[in-house]
């Protein structure tokens, strides 16, 4: 199989990773899919930094062993906590959630390209606006602080500006997307208790910081602010791996229907039943059980 036809690979610890592999799906629409959800050891939020690299390996392996083309790690956590140590072992393009919404909320703040590139040559103005960006997510990513350590490197250079971050953890979101509570009015009210600190601050944007929150984007939109733009890292990972697809003449060309393949750790039954929720389409494939990465 050509490099163009292999598949691209995407892991998560659960059912989060979906929404990216939804926005993939997307944009990419004849590259072949292949998605491991660790069904079995979800979550990964309140495991340490050294099980959490572990268990990146060893699904990298797995998908290595699928011959993907490049590897998607759709988890905030794993993004914030093992990337760098996947990206030192595999020679394989890895790409991680954390950054490319950094660089779209950065972008953001600062109002225009223009504006950006005036920073990137040392032309800072000190009336250019610079607003707050919010960061949502579970306490494992929010306590990380990857997110605001991602914004403050593309800063770095600015010459001055000061551009304010603020992070909420939202423990209680994950469970009531994946109970279905996606239009309840708990999970309304819930939104609401998270999110008003955020809106006093009147932020250019928020930052969905875990990959299960763009199943609330509606909830949220009619809570914040219409001027606050929601950033779905999911959406923006998808974009950055088509441009890379591109420049390096990886994307798949042939109008051959693709394969989309899912292997989970533990429960397929539960997976393909909200999954299908997270996904918008009902799951048709078989889903396989993998024990045994090693």
């Amino acid at each position: 199989m050509s490099i163009n036809r292999q598949p691209i690979g995407i892991f998560d610890s659960g059912l989060g990773g979906l929404t990216v592999f939804k926005e993939i799906r997307r944009l990419l629409k004849y590259e072949n899919l292949i998605y491991f959800g660790d069904t079995a050891r979800v979550p990964y939020g309140n495991k340490s930094k050294e099980t959490i690299v572990k268990y990146s390996k060893e699904i990298t392996k797995f998908l290595l062993k699928h011959n993907v083309k490049l590897i998607v790690a759709a988890c905030n956590t794993v993004s914030s906590l093992a990337l760098d140590e996947l990206k030192k072992e595999f020679s394989i393009p890895i790409f991680g959630v954390i950054e490319p919404g950094a660089r779209r909320a950065y972008k953001k703040s600062i109002k225009s390209i223009e504006k950006i590139d005036n920073y990137k040559n040392n032309n800072y103005n000190s009336d250019v606006e610079v607003n707050t960006i919010a960061v949502i997510g579970t306490k494992a990513t929010i306590g990380s602080k990857a997110y605001s350590n991602a914004i403050s490197r593309l800063n770095n250079y600015d010459k001055g500006a000061n551009i304010t971050i603020i992070e909420r953890a939202c423990p209680l979101l994950v469970p009531l997307v994946e109970e279905g509570w996606i239009d309840s009015n708990i999970t309304s009210e819930i939104l609401k208790y998270y999110l008003q600190p955020i809106i006093e601050t009147k932020p250019s944007s928020i930052v969905l910081g875990c990959t299960h929150y763009p199943m609330l984007k509606t909830i949220i939109s009619k809570i914040i602010d219409k001027n606050t733009e929601i950033i779905d890292s999911g959406k923006e990972v998808s974009i950055e791996v088509r441009n890379f697809l591109i420049n390096n003449n990886m994307l798949n060309t042939t109008l051959d229907k693709p394969f989309e393949k899912y292997y989970v750790s533990d429960d397929p039954e539960k997976f393909k039943l909200l999954g299908s929720n997270f996904l918008g389409k009902n799951i048709t494939e078989d889903i396989e059980v993998i024990i045994d990465f090693l």
